[in-house]
Formats: structure tokens, C-alpha cells, sequence
């Protein structure tokens, strides 16, 4: 939901070539339908893609780059099982960390690959607030998150100074389709895609989406182990 949003949000500046990637092919021709229609002069590609082997992630990166430069690759893919079940459940576990933690790191190198020998393009990586500390609540999600957090600041770190950008995103609860059925208040997907596509246009290197979440994420990281065990979250 958050990817189709910033495709609108992109989509709305002027003639747009995007490449949809994803594992369900119904699905993102629903999308490049949509895309077209709010913009006829945008070209929209289709690939169906295998989201966990190493090989075929990186033929998919060769494939891509065959036609020349890209110039952001938004990597949003990820899943929110409940943590009880997964803390009961390793072959769960191993899904949750591999699909929000390896799978979106794995795109990130590919990608990152042919930039590098272009000096071009930017590669924004959505994590999470979950990934700045771990809490009870979804510490296997969020220990995925950090793994992401960790990787792309080594990126970061990686391309300082050359024409390359690295921004890792951390949205917080946003209205999706993972977080449906789930309590809370959540930021509408229309409002978090624009806070990311401009931060990404701006190439920033981290970016809050909504931007109270830098300030929730910092007082809590920086809360006292004595303190923050008592809490509930």
C-alpha cells in the first residue's frame, strides 16, 4: 500500500517510467492500470520476482539494469505476523526475519551493484520505528527492522560522497492491509507516501514518516533499561 502510494505521488509530478516489482502478478496489474490512468503519459513495466533466492534476485538486478540507469529503487516489500505466533512458531520466525530483515537487504546489494558502477541513483529501503529498539510487543519484526537499519547505514557509509544515495525509511503505524484488524491509530497511506517521496526527492537519509516519529523513537531509545521494562509496549 505505502509503494503503490508513493507511485501516485510520483506518478502526479510528471511522465514517469516505473518497473513494478512483486510476487503477484493479478495484483500489480491492478496498480499499473491505476498508474496509467492518472497519468497517460507514464509507462508502467510488470515483473514477477521471487522475493528469497539470492540467484534470482540477482538476475533480476542484471535483467533491470540491461536497459540503463535507474533512478530510485523503492524497496517496500515485508509482512507483520503476529509475534506470539511467531515466538511459538520458528519456521515463522525464520519467515518474518528473512522476508522484513534478508529478503529487502539482498534487493538493496543487487541494486546497489550497478549503481555504483554508474555513480547513479538512489536506493530508499522501507524499515520501521520497530527496528530503533526492541520491545516485547514485536521484537522479532523489529530485530528484521534493525538488520535493515544496520545494512543501510553500511551503504550510506559505503557511498558517501559519490553520486549514489542511501535513505532508509522508517514509517510508523500506517492504515495498510498489514495492519488491518490490528488496534491503534495509524497514519493514513496517502500522507506517509508523501513525507517519503519528497524526503527521497531530497535524497535524506533517514526519514520519519509522519516526522512525530523522530521525536516518539528517540525519547524511547534513550529511555533507562529500569524504566523502559515496566512499560507495556
Amino acid at each position: 500500500m505505502i509503494a503503490k502510494q508513493c507511485a501516485r505521488q510520483w506518478n502526479q509530478e510528471g511522465a514517469t517510467n516505473f518497473i513494478l516489482i512483486g510476487r503477484n502478478a493479478e495484483r500489480l496489474n491492478f496498480i499499473a492500470q491505476d498508474l496509467l490512468v492518472r497519468n497517460l503519459k507514464s509507462t508502467v513495466e510488470i515483473q514477477e520476482a521471487d522475493f528469497s533466492n539470492p540467484d534470482n534476485i540477482q538476475k533480476l538486478a542484471d535483467q533491470l539494469f540491461l536497459h540503463g540507469p535507474i533512478d530510485i529503487a523503492l524497496i517496500a516489500h515485508g509482512s507483520l505476523p503476529d509475534q506470539t505466533e511467531s515466538q511459538n512458531n520458528l519456521s515463522l520466525c525464520k519467515e518474518t526475519l528473512e522476508i522484513n530483515g534478508i529478503s529487502p537487504c539482498l534487493y538493496a546489494e543487487a541494486f546497489a551493484e550497478h549503481m555504483a558502477k554508474l555513480d547513479h541513483g538512489s536506493i530508499a529501503v522501507i524499515g520501521s520505528v520497530a527496528g530503533d529498539r526492541g520491545r516485547k510487543s514485536n521484537y522479532i519484526y523489529g530485530a528484521a527492522k534493525g538488520l535493515v537499519a544496520r545494512y543501510t547505514q553500511g551503504l550510506q557509509h559505503r557511498f558517501a560522497g559519490t553520486g549514489v544515495n542511501i535513505s532508509l525509511i522508517k514509517p510508523g503505524p500506517t492504515d495498510t492491509p498489514m495492519t488491518a484488524g490490528m488496534k491503534g491509530s495509524f497514519a493514513p497511506a496517502e500522507e506517509v507516501a508523501r513525507i517519503i517521496t519528497s524526503g527521497i526527492n531530497q535524497k535524506r537519509k533517514i526519514i520519519y514518516a509522519p516526522k512525530k516519529w523522530w521525536l516518539i523513537m528517540m525519547i524511547i531509545r534513550h529511555l533507562p533499561s529500569v524504566i523502559f521494562n515496566k512499560l507495556n509496549i
